[in-house]
């Protein structure tokens, strides 16, 4: 089948014919009619999580799909040829940029009935993210202030829907042309990043998701009151994540090392660090859709591409001025 992919990390993604997926007794097999683009993408295309998602090559990329049923493998329960859905397919299970891809049952969810098939694909990967982030780990309560940064991003214009959802006070930053639609999104406050320093304007949050790492993160700290969590989605990873991971002892001191820096500053600040990869799960996206059909979130494509020019859609990722998702089409 068609399929692309990437041969060498560091290398463009190209077309190559690959084989048919394998559909085990707990697998449903989609046929791929839209498939999101993500950041994680290009970062596993880019080298950068080679050493925590060890992918054999050549990988065929893509995170999200939205498609249709066309096999169950032998003990699937709950779907049925037919059904349209949508997925994250797990780590190590990933390859939606295809014509056809087999998931497992338990990372997958019914499409929701109000979503085209585009906006469907363009859900999973960001939503799980911000689900995760502010549910699972960061309990959001009404009332509390979160900080997201990257407002106008994939995840960014899904967390700030969901954290306004949860009745917390928002503030994200954006550039000053993405003011008006993160402010349409729910965010509180807005800080163009470009001409104001976020540090400076705000305190005593308890919540910072963090998509860009680095210095950024190490400034969000700053802003969090005692107590306060951080949540990293570009790292550096943790040793908490990597025993969780189950990597192995060199990595886990490879790991310990990276985020040293960060860690010491958040307890010297008295507040907490937590690096997020975030995991697959068709329960999470049932909650999602409930939370689609009420009309509490909604998805932002900001771009489609054709199937065919997959490439194009992956290089626009380095540029990274999509509002919302680019998501790949087949139809």
């Amino acid at each position: 089948m068609r399929a692309f992919v990437v041969s060498k990390y560091k290398t463009a993604v190209h077309e190559a014919d690959m084989p048919e997926p394998t559909v085990g007794d707990h697998d449903i097999l989609v046929r791929v009619q839209a498939a999101g683009l993500n950041q994680l993408d290009e970062k596993i295309r880019a080298g950068e999580f080679r050493q925590i998602l060890p992918y054999r090559l050549p990988l065929t990329l893509g995170h999200d799909v939205a498609g249709t049923v066309i096999r169950v493998g032998a003990r699937v329960r709950g779907f049925r040829p037919g059904d349209e859905v949508y997925a994250r397919p797990r780590d190590f299970r990933i390859g939606t940029f295809a014509e056809r891809i087999a998931v497992h049952e338990d990372d997958a969810a019914l499409r929701p009935a109000s979503l085209t098939m585009e906006e469907a694909g363009s859900l999973p990967l960001v939503a799980l993210t911000a689900w995760q982030a502010l549910v699972e780990i960061g309990d959001v309560q009404p009332g509390q202030k979160v900080l997201i940064h990257a407002g106008a991003g994939g995840v960014g214009s899904i967390a700030i829907q969901l954290a306004t959802h949860l009745g917390a006070e928002v503030a994200t930053t954006a550039s000053a042309r993405n003011a008006d639609f993160v402010r349409e999104l729910g965010a509180d406050h807005v800080i163009d990043y470009r001409s104001e320093d976020f540090e400076k304007r705000l305190s005593g949050y308890d919540l910072v998701l963090d998509s860009l790492g680095g210095e950024n993160l190490e400034r969000s700290l700053r802003v969090l009151r005692r107590g306060g969590l951080a949540i990293g989605i570009s790292g550096p990873p943790t040793p908490d994540f990597a025993a969780a991971a189950g990597l192995n002892p060199v990595l886990r001191l490879a790991v310990t090392a990276l985020s040293r820096k960060v860690r010491a500053q958040a307890k010297k600040l008295g507040v907490s660090y937590r690096f997020l990869l975030m995991h697959a799960s068709g329960d999470q996206l049932r909650e999602i859709t409930a939370l689609i059909e009420s009309g509490a979130i909604r998805p932002i494509v900001g771009r489609v591409f054709s199937f065919d020019d997959t490439v194009t859609g992956v290089e626009s990722l380095a540029g990274g001025s999509i509002r919302g998702k680019a998501v790949i089409t087949h139809s």
